[in-house]
């Protein structure tokens, strides 16, 4: 009976530093958002984009992906200089748990990662993404940004909650499983993330 009574301490104790931390991580980057439009422009983009994927009219597709662009160029400015600003923040508030355990980034700093880093590899994917330089149709360049997007968005995710709460707010919103969004993006981008998170 003590066992299980040591037992529901202490799970309530991890609860507690847990969500202690969440809330940390969540107003750290909800201050490091504000300036910004960046929400505004991913619920626009994934819009347009998905009524483009969904015409028929190859015509119409175009034009309204054509509509898109001063929008991409505004979140690839705005998610530089965010990925800029919070270069500048100091390390132990900027890394995020692998595994939701509080502290254990004292243990093993391995069971961490540096949302620095993740932040510096989306704006690099998304720049990419919007100047194009592989040539992708634009189809296939869509496909991509909405890719970029939704795994820059998980990582937003994972560092303030986790990586379960993370996956199943993809699936919810965009209908889109971790899995899927990391093939979706380019190659570049998944291996420089697979190193942030692996690392």
């Amino acid at each position: 009976m003590e066992f299980l009574s040591l037992l529901f301490v202490l799970a309530t104790a991890i609860h507690w530093l847990n969500t202690q931390g969440q809330r940390q991580r969540t107003a750290l980057l909800a201050e490091q958002l504000r300036p910004y439009q960046i929400e505004k422009h991913m619920e626009q983009l994934t819009g347009a984009y998905m009524r483009a994927l969904d015409e028929t009219d190859a015509e119409r597709q175009q034009q309204i992906l054509q509509l898109q662009a001063p929008a991409e160029e505004q979140l690839a400015q705005e998610f530089q200089s965010l990925a800029r600003d919070f270069a500048k923040l100091p390390a132990p508030v900027t890394r995020a748990f692998k595994v939701a355990l509080p502290y254990i980034d004292q243990l093993s700093p391995k069971a961490t990662f540096d949302m620095r880093r993740m932040l510096e590899v989306h704006a690099q994917g998304i720049e990419r993404t919007v100047r194009n330089q592989q040539g992708l149709t634009p189809k296939e360049r869509s496909f991509r940004m909405m890719g970029e997007m939704f795994l820059m968005q998980h990582s937003c995710h994972w560092f303030c909650r986790s990586k379960t709460i993370a996956s199943a707010r993809m699936v919810t919103q965009h209908q889109t499983r971790y899995e899927q969004a990391l093939d979706a993006v380019s190659p570049e981008t998944r291996q420089a993330y697979l190193a942030v998170v692996q690392g």
